[in-house]
């Protein structure tokens, strides 16, 4: 007679034991690792337990223990990679704090509006993408975490030139200044006077058409005592009327830089929109 190892999951789910699961903690929790596909996956212990073939106490139980070995990180909107992860790929940075702060905004952004929502740091003339939250435009927009664009040519990049000083404006971009698409601002002059607007705005940023012409973009910045440290920026397509979800962004962006750099000041009036 065959004996049958029971495991009783917690939900009261029996589960064999000898149900070809990978023999080794080590296979399991690359198992486990292999179901984030991208650095923007986020899963849920449901998710996981069902993508793997794992009961759900064993995936529930090595879940734990990479979260406190930095390899997942965990919210209230479930798991995604953790900063030894990210670095391994070279995608993560020291913005791990910085993506969790943001990531029930993002995904706020998202559900409340439909468009594309984006979280990116000034990496010398770039922004660097690292997170990105869509539903079915996301595939539309040619974006990934990890990917790069212009600064001077995105509302995310704006956003955050706008609260530097214009020597150290003029260092990042100016040596790689270049045309993306007939709207895309290629001059100092125009550049620091759209800067200007931006912070007349209170720091609001628009694109429509200078990165990728179909594209049309609204951004704000979060900002750290030292100056612009991330920005959140709302996706659409070039008919977008982005007025509409400008306020959102706004108070995105004020709601995190409040979160993780309370010590700064930042002004309460509406901004406007010419």
């Amino acid at each position: 007679m065959t004996v049958v190892a029971i495991e009783t999951d917690s939900l009261g789910t029996d589960v064999a034991q000898n149900r070809a699961l990978p023999p080794s903690m080590v296979e399991r929790m690359t198992l486990i690792l292999d179901a984030f596909d991208a650095p923007s996956t986020r899963l849920t212990l449901e998710q996981v337990a069902r993508t793997t073939h794992l009961p759900r106490s064993t995936a529930h139980r090595i879940l734990d223990q990479l979260v406190r070995l930095q390899w997942l990180s965990h919210s209230s909107f479930g798991y995604a990679l953790g900063a030894r992860a990210l670095n391994l790929g070279g995608t993560g940075g020291n913005h791990l704090e910085l993506r969790e702060a943001t990531a029930a905004v993002l995904h706020e952004l998202q559900l409340r509006t439909g468009m594309v929502a984006h979280l990116a740091i000034l990496d010398g003339a770039d922004v660097r993408y690292l997170d990105k939250v869509g539903g079915r435009f996301a595939a539309v927009v040619p974006s990934r975490v990890g990917g790069r664009a212009p600064a001077q040519c995105t509302a995310l990049g704006k956003a955050m030139l706008a609260w530097l000083p214009a020597e150290q404006v003029e260092d990042r971009v100016m040596p790689t200044l270049g045309r993306q698409t007939s709207r895309t601002i290629c001059d100092m002059v125009t550049l620091h006077r759209e800067l200007g607007r931006i912070r007349d705005r209170n720091g609001l940023a628009f694109e429509r058409g200078e990165c990728f012409a179909d594209i049309s973009c609204v951004a704000a910045a979060i900002r750290g005592p030292e100056g612009p440290e991330a920005a959140i920026s709302l996706v659409g397509d070039a008919h977008t009327a982005l007025e509409r979800v400008a306020p959102l962004v706004v108070v995105a962006a004020r709601q995190v830089t409040q979160e993780l750099y309370p010590m700064v000041r930042l002004r309460t009036a509406e901004p406007a929109w010419n």
